[in-house]
């Protein structure tokens, strides 16, 4: 059965992706910081708000802005780009990734506030930290960093509503959730799912990328630039004569 397209709305997003098989994908300190610069800059790019996020060390989760329907884009290229980084650093190969990623759309304030608060307090749940303050790999420490919040952050809810209010941005954030309540609204949102294709591409530009490549690793490169620009695989191998297959393992073994 294919794969349903994604509605992709103007609003607020809830995004999960684990490791194949549960497995672990952030080792240590530099995969965590490699992750969040890839978020970052690939936001800066689409023009997507963060507001919170937390990176486990196999699973992550994210609370995210859109105004364009770019949501499938910019989850494309910060997976894949940090995939290529995570294989190429612990020389593995095939899927770091189980699957497509989850994302629930947020119906309401009421929703949107309980997951601000279940996004930061999973290092709490999984008892890896006694207090939020001493988990680094999340959006929570650099709230309280008013002086240092990064590009991708500034413009949050909570930097928004609270400013430099550290003590507020605490009792916010280390508020009580209710797990029923949460599990209530988790089931009213539409849950959807990642597009397959994109909305409107332009073949004609797809076809111009290509018109002055003559080399196969400049070509190669080109099949990576177009990809993360959102092009599929299909239609980049339609374009140039090739196997989707072929298409698929140039993307896998190049690097940009």
């Amino acid at each position: 059965m294919p794969r349903k397209p994604r509605i992709e709305i103007a609003g607020f997003y809830h995004i999960v992706n684990r490791g194949v098989e549960q497995r672990v994908v952030f080792k240590e300190k530099e995969d965590y910081e490699k992750f969040e610069t890839l978020m970052c800059m690939y936001a800066k790019n689409h023009r997507i708000t963060i507001h919170n996020y937390c990176l486990m060390s196999n699973h992550y989760h994210l609370l995210i802005e859109i105004t364009q329907p770019n949501l499938s884009k910019f989850m494309r290229q910060l997976n894949m780009n940090y995939a290529i980084y995570f294989n190429k650093k612990y020389k593995r190969t095939g899927h770091l990734w189980q699957g497509r990623y989850k994302s629930w759309y947020v119906t309401d304030e009421a929703y949107l506030y309980s997951l601000m608060l279940y996004i930061e307090q999973n290092p709490l749940k999984a008892d890896i930290v006694p207090v939020l303050e001493k988990y680094p790999y999340s959006s929570y420490s650099h709230f309280l960093d008013t002086d240092n919040v990064p590009e991708c952050l500034a413009d949050s809810w909570v930097v928004r509503h609270y400013r430099d209010d550290t003590e507020a941005i605490r009792a916010f954030l280390n508020s009580k959730i209710d797990a029923s309540q949460l599990e209530e609204m988790k089931k009213a949102a539409s849950l959807v799912e990642a597009p397959d294709t994109d909305n409107e591409p332009d073949m004609d530009k797809l076809r111009r990328m290509f018109e002055e490549v003559n080399e196969r690793q400049e070509r190669n490169r080109q099949i990576v630039h177009a990809y993360q620009q959102g092009y599929s695989q299909h239609r980049i191998a339609k374009v140039l004569g090739l196997n989707q297959a072929t298409v698929q393992r140039i993307i896998k073994r190049t690097k940009m």
